[in-house]
């Protein structure tokens, strides 16, 4: 049983010049305790994926088609009520910049109380001995004493921490991490890659990790989406993905990782640039950057299929047009 299912979700921005089409009818699932990273380049609709579940879309942008499950429950069409009511308590979010999503002028204790009280039965003490414990548990020592300091006393490591107590204070089912270690020193970013690792099997919690490091997503999770131009073009275990990709664009983004054990002067790397929303070429979108483009891929679109060689992983491309769909 799923915990999280998107089907065929379609994001849309109407402007002067027409729609443009930001997200082009992907379709997912995310199972209790799996971790689905997200993975693509600047503008493939990651950020805008995770957006649309957690009801964040920023306007003029809409949902224009589609629809998005929560343990069985359709979201994708409730009001903003009804939105607040399952952000927070049955969806955490972690976002990229710690200190846009703690307020500057409250202590971290109070936030989280705060929050807690907000969706769980609990008194003000019961409510900051579990915000003292939230502490502890995302790593952040004297808890009962940090608990009354305020972010700009934190570090930019201990703030995501915060962040990601913030994100669990109700006991949520699924959480949105949107780039949660980008803004952090490596050593930093390995652990709160732990951290989210060891909350997810602890908590049962499904977790949807939206990132563009593929060395974050082959650490930390079970299943990989790669998005391109707003469409998942590949999706699959994590480690058939990463090892054995199927789509050109996959194996490209791989191949412009740099290897330590090979000495070589350049990185590889994926000519021309991901399409603006109103210039996506007709057919795969891929194609004009794709080695092996061939006449049919500048015609027809394809969709995902389960591939020849893995009866997991799913490709959207002509070649393996003989594969099932």
């Amino acid at each position: 049983m799923s915990l999280l299912q998107v089907k065929n979700l379609v994001v849309e921005f109407p402007s002067r010049h027409g729609t443009l089409r930001a997200i082009d009818g992907i379709s997912f699932e995310i199972a209790p305790g799996e971790i689905l990273g997200v993975v693509g380049e600047s503008g493939a609709g990651k950020s805008l994926t995770g957006a649309s579940i957690i009801g964040l879309l920023e306007p003029p942008g809409r949902i224009a088609g589609g629809e998005i499950f929560l343990q069985g429950q359709r979201i994708d069409n409730l009001n903003n009520d009804q939105m607040r009511s399952i952000r927070g308590r049955k969806i955490g979010a972690i976002f990229q910049d710690p200190l846009t999503s703690l307020n500057p002028l409250y202590s971290v204790g109070k936030q989280l109380i705060e929050t807690i009280q907000a969706h769980l039965p609990l008194s003000h003490e019961q409510a900051r001995q579990r915000a003292i414990e939230l502490l502890q548990d995302t790593g952040i020592s004297a808890a009962t004493e940090r608990i009354d300091h305020f972010p700009h006393q934190f570090s930019g490591g201990m703030r995501q921490r915060v962040v990601i107590a913030l994100a669990l204070a109700a006991e949520p089912q699924l959480i949105v991490a949107d780039e949660p270690t980008t803004a952090l020193d490596v050593s930093i970013q390995a652990q709160i890659i732990s951290l989210l690792k060891s909350i997810c099997k602890k908590h049962g919690a499904a977790v949807m990790l939206i990132t563009h490091d593929m060395g974050v997503i082959a650490e930390t999770c079970d299943r990989v989406a790669v998005m391109y131009a707003g469409r998942i073009v590949e999706i699959g275990p994590v480690h058939q993905v990463i090892n054995h990709p199927e789509h050109p664009y996959t194996a490209g983004l791989m191949a412009s990782i740099p290897d330590i054990e090979v000495d070589r002067e350049r990185l590889n790397q994926i000519d021309g640039a991901m399409p603006r929303l109103n210039a996506i070429p007709p057919g795969c979108a891929f194609n004009p950057r794709c080695p092996q483009v061939q006449a049919r891929c500048r015609q027809e679109r394809p969709e995902l299929v389960l591939t020849e060689r893995f009866e997991q992983t799913q490709v959207a491309c002509w070649l393996h047009a003989g594969a099932t769909a």
